[in-house]
């Protein structure tokens, strides 16, 4: 009898995705943690937070979603359930980068970073729920969130390279603006917490706790701070043009550009229209597609070119039919 072999190694002995299936499957990874955030984002704003008033069960007393608890109940209910969806495209991710040849240990453990972080997310949305939707609980699970984002983007980048040791593509001082737009960026996320925390929306129709600042202020400190990313990466694309950068890149800063315009348009007619829970929907998609454009930006600057050819795809049938 040889040696046990983990379900991964098994699968993975026996079906070589080809680089598309791989690509595919970090893709959706991606993409179903845009769609977390935006639907966690509509929970809250459909005063749905507490529909399910405990966790992991629903109700003290069922697993599920039940007639009494309505509209509000299977709203959060069904973005709990999205969670697994999630997982799932999580999981793909995993199998497909373990069984691509050569073995990519690097791509994996991306992978699988981002299963832990979906399970610690999981865990603190229950601890939002058990606290009530605290709104430091709320802000941390919506950082936690595009935490999973960054990773799954840097996943997803990776599938399209080389295992080499990354080469610079961009002088050194634009590589180091790069740094900046994500450091401020990444800021500019993290103050729209703040005004989320002390807003209007605060995810139930019953007395939820603000965080204890005016909303209307920490909306301005917010938007000082798109300003400056708006600032930052218009200075990029310029640099970009002036250092004769790769066309992807500059492509990059141009798409960068572009998202950031319609974000603050969005932010700003929120603002003066009473803060509509169906923009702040759009907002929240705005985040999560500028922070996406904010790290391409940033991992174009640089490149690991593919060095060795990989064991090429056998047909998915094969894994079947084994």
């Amino acid at each position: 009898m040889g040696p046990v072999q983990t379900p991964l190694a098994f699968i993975a002995r026996r079906w070589t995705p080809s680089p598309r299936t791989l690509r595919r499957a970090a893709l959706s990874a991606v993409v179903m943690s845009v769609v977390i955030i935006v639907t966690g984002g509509a929970v809250r704003l459909t005063g749905s937070g507490l529909g399910c008033d405990t966790w992991p069960k629903c109700t003290d007393d069922s697993l599920f979603v039940t007639p009494e608890q309505g509209f509000h109940g299977a709203v959060e209910f069904g973005n709990r359930m999205l969670t697994y969806v999630l997982s799932a495209a999580v999981g793909w991710a995993i199998v497909a980068a373990r069984s691509t040849k050569p073995w990519r240990r690097g791509l994996t453990r991306l992978g699988w970073a981002q299963f832990w972080i979906v399970m610690s997310n999981a865990v603190i949305g229950g601890i939002t729920v058990w606290m009530g939707l605290n709104p430091w609980t709320v802000a941390g699970h919506f950082i936690a969130a595009n935490g999973l984002l960054t990773v799954a983007v840097i996943t997803w980048q990776r599938t399209r390279e080389g295992d080499t040791t990354p080469r610079p593509r961009v002088p050194a001082p634009v590589r180091k603006l790069g740094w900046a737009i994500v450091a401020v960026s990444a800021a500019l996320i993290v103050l729209g917490t703040s005004v989320t925390g002390s807003g209007k929306h605060a995810g139930d129709k019953s007395e939820v706790p603000r965080m204890p600042w005016d909303w209307t202020a920490a909306a301005h400190v917010h938007a000082i701070a798109a300003w400056v990313v708006c600032a930052l990466a218009l200075a990029m694309w310029l640099v970009l043009r002036v250092v004769d950068a790769p066309d992807d890149t500059r492509a990059r800063a141009r798409d960068l550009i572009v998202v950031l315009l319609a974000q603050g348009g969005i932010g700003y007619v929120q603002y003066f229209t009473g803060v509509p829970e169906i923009l702040v929907a759009a907002h929240m998609l705005g985040s999560a597609l500028m922070w996406i454009a904010v790290l391409r930006l940033l991992l174009s600057l640089r490149e690991r070119p593919v060095t060795t050819p990989g064991i090429p795809a056998q047909p998915d049938a094969a894994l079947a039919s084994a």
